[in-house]
């Protein structure tokens, strides 16, 4: 891939026959599909909300036992050939979903938003309310397929999320509040396969080479631009590893790269590249620019002295090439709602 590919967005390639006269029209039929899809899933959703509703009351008040949601399970069967998903397992999956959600005024409306296997999938592995919400909400925020919920769940997007929120800088949350909500500590990049030991061009190819899976892990509003970026300064030329921009926060994105421990010399050149893109490549439009330094470890008290003087708005993230001890997770999660509580 050459450089003037590489510095391409992504949003620019062509698409075969395609005709620029025609694309509202195609805009409109992609849209209509869209919401006629919603409704038929917000209906089947809310079917299947009602028939958990009726299982539960009638068990609830000793109506029924569960072998009559059986019976009801082939009485539907027989009656209604043809019918799926109303099979024993699944109207007790129903009743359960009900159970979840029933005293939930924030959360049950949100449901109705996702495809049933989502909601199965949220149901079966998330066992606190909060932690139920966060993915549904971030499941209909970021428009995750079934295979990207799963991985979220595996990868403890939740855990790391609560209890290891993102470390920035002071301008940073002043001059992009909802910051803390886009950006996180530590990046999941399992799906490279690195060896140990890799190089820092082994882990920049890797990203461009997976580069769908990796905005999926920075979120969708991110948007790729270019990749060793050209900036030029007086009379030297500078590269930068990876520029984004978001359109969430109406801002670039530069994202420097570091297979070691984080030093502290390195938010310097971060802030170097961030006063050159706002000063050069910034529209009138947007935002100041956010610099993300992206290492394999860092001391977080060497982070935190090191981005308490800082002016620019940064941060310091971590990337992981494995899925990380979700164990570990939960023992700090549990450790964040106790000193929560205490406080």
């Amino acid at each position: 891939m050459s450089e003037d590919d590489r510095n391409t967005p992504t949003s620019m390639t062509a698409v075969v026959g395609a005709d620029e006269r025609f694309d509202e029209v195609l805009t409109l039929i992609k849209n209509a599909k869209q919401r006629a899809l919603q409704a038929v899933n917000t209906r089947l959703i809310e079917l299947y909300w009602q028939v958990g509703a009726f299982i539960s009351q009638k068990l609830e008040r000793a109506e029924w036992g569960d072998a009559v949601v059986s019976e009801l399970a082939n009485h539907l069967a027989t009656t209604q050939p043809g019918l799926r998903g109303f099979t024993r397992v699944n109207l007790f999956r129903m009743r359960q979903f009900y159970e979840a959600y029933r005293l939930d005024e924030i959360v049950s409306p949100l449901v109705r938003q996702l495809p049933w296997s989502h909601n199965l999938i949220i149901l079966s592995q998330s066992k606190r309310l909060d932690e139920r919400e966060f993915y549904v909400r971030s499941a209909i925020q970021e428009k995750w397929s079934k295979r990207e919920l799963e991985r979220q769940l595996k990868a403890s997007l939740f855990e790391r999320s609560v209890a290891q929120p993102a470390k920035t800088t002071a301008a940073l949350r002043a001059l992009h509040p909802g910051a803390m909500d886009v950006f996180r500590d530590a990046y999941v990049i399992e799906f490279l396969g690195l060896p140990g030991g890799h190089a820092e061009v082994e882990l920049h190819q890797g990203l461009l080479d997976r580069l769908k899976d990796f905005l999926v892990e920075l979120g969708r509003d991110f948007c790729f631009v270019g990749s060793q970026y050209p900036l030029q300064v007086g009379n030297r030329d500078f590269a930068l590893d990876l520029l984004f921009f978001h359109r969430g926060l109406n801002c670039l994105v530069a994202i420097e790269l570091k297979v070691g421990r984080f030093e502290p010399e390195y938010l310097g050149k971060l802030d170097f590249y961030l006063e050159a893109l706002d000063r050069n490549e910034r529209k009138a439009h947007e935002n100041p620019a956010i610099g993300v330094l992206l290492c394999a470890s860092k001391d977080d008290e060497v982070v935190e002295y090191s981005l308490n003087r800082s002016l620019s708005p940064a941060l310091i993230a971590e990337y992981q090439t494995r899925l990380p001890d979700k164990a570990l997770l939960q023992a700090k999660l549990h450790e964040f709602y106790a000193l929560d509580c205490g406080a």
